[in-house]
């Protein structure tokens, strides 16, 4: 179970604006001073606030483009100075820390090759140990809301309240027109247990297609999402990293105009009705779901009872493949995707097996 946090609201940030989305943009990686400032311009005369950009570049293999090092934050300070802009950039160690600190950097974030490290992490909330400076905490590459989240209360507890969640998606084996999975019950997941900790989305890193940025970034802003983090070079095609996921300041400006924002909620009479009818409603339903699971559940253990009494195997797959066929043609008949009803009959399943074996087992 998650701690309680101490955070201080985005209105403590410092920014000049936070209207909803906050948005953080630049390159990927920081490539030559030339790049960094066209791309700044860009980007300041679209309104942006806050300029990120990779100094220092975890790659997987050896040999990739690992960043222009501590020289590239010079010319982050010359955005700040030329533009006004907050400035950001990623940290991953200790010596990262110091040098973001000494350039006056506004804002660090971790990547999510660190956030999987708990060591990592917590040498990183060391260093910054008395300095409240504001920290986004990419999640970890797997899917472990716990990890996430001791991440961010590691940094808490070394004094940092200007924390904030940023979501980039989660490793996966699977084949995928996205780069990464967004999974987007993780951190509504997370939004629940800390529901004062704000979430950012990087739409980035989870499509690796820039053609796919809108439509994840809408699904943030439709989630509630506080702010996005959008790769975004001057010269795209161009980049020394990660050039399929980069937009042009124009191709942001299309992003963002193009964006429905949503409010938290209305003070409409209409609309309070409305919502108050269909939630009681689904009350109702959830109500109804409860018994019938009890009624299912009590048939499971007199199953349970029969095949104890004639010596018969809980697990039958031939059974459970039956009820898969059964209930994926019945779902699509009432508009309910495979994976869902996926989800839910495998969850029954494996407390139906459960019950039974405690029979077997004497201890039901």
């Amino acid at each position: 179970m998650s701690s309680t946090l101490n955070l201080a609201p985005l209105s403590g940030w410092g920014l000049p604006d936070t209207t909803r989305p906050i948005v953080i943009a630049g390159p990927c990686s920081a490539e030559t001073e030339e790049q960094v400032m066209a791309t700044a311009r860009g980007l300041k005369a679209l309104g942006i606030h806050i300029y990120r950009a990779g100094i220092w570049k975890p790659r997987t293999r050896p040999g990739s483009f690992e960043g222009v090092g501590s020289i590239g934050l010079r010319w982050l300070q010359r955005v700040k100075a030329e533009t006004g802009m907050r400035t950001a950039t990623e940290v991953a160690n200790v010596k990262h820390v110091y040098e973001a600190l000494k350039a006056g950097i506004d804002i660090l974030w971790i990547g999510a090759r660190t956030s999987v490290n708990p060591f990592a992490i917590q040498e990183i909330a060391d260093a910054l140990e008395g300095v409240d400076i504001p920290v986004l905490v990419k999640n970890p590459v797997n899917p472990d809301v716990d990890l996430w989240l001791g991440a961010v209360e590691r940094l808490n507890k070394a004094g940092l309240t200007r924390l904030a969640a940023l979501h980039r998606g989660f490793s996966s084996a699977e084949k995928s027109e996205l780069r990464n999975e967004p999974q987007w019950q993780i951190p509504i997941e997370v939004r629940r247990r800390q529901p004062e900790l704000p979430m950012f989305c990087d739409p980035s890193h989870i499509a690796g297609r820039r053609d796919l940025i809108r439509d994840l970034a809408q699904r943030a802003v439709n989630l509630d999402f506080h702010g996005l983090m959008i790769e975004t070079h001057c010269q795209p095609d161009q980049a020394w990293s990660d050039a399929s996921q980069q937009v042009t300041p124009e191709q942001l400006g299309d992003i963002l105009h193009a964006l429905v924002r949503r409010e938290a909620t209305s003070a409409d009479s209409d609309y309070q009705r409305q919502l108050s009818e269909l939630r009681e409603a689904i009350d109702q339903l959830d109500n109804d779901l409860l018994n019938a699971l009890a009624r299912r559940m009590d048939i499971v253990a007199q199953i349970g009872r029969i095949k104890k009494a004639n010596g018969i195997t809980v697990l039958q797959a031939g059974r459970w493949d039956e009820i898969v066929r059964r209930v994926h043609q019945r779902g699509a008949e009432r508009g309910l995707s495979e994976g869902f009803l996926d989800v839910v009959f495998r969850a029954i399943h494996e407390e139906s097996i459960s019950r039974q074996q405690r029979i077997l087992d004497d201890l039901a």
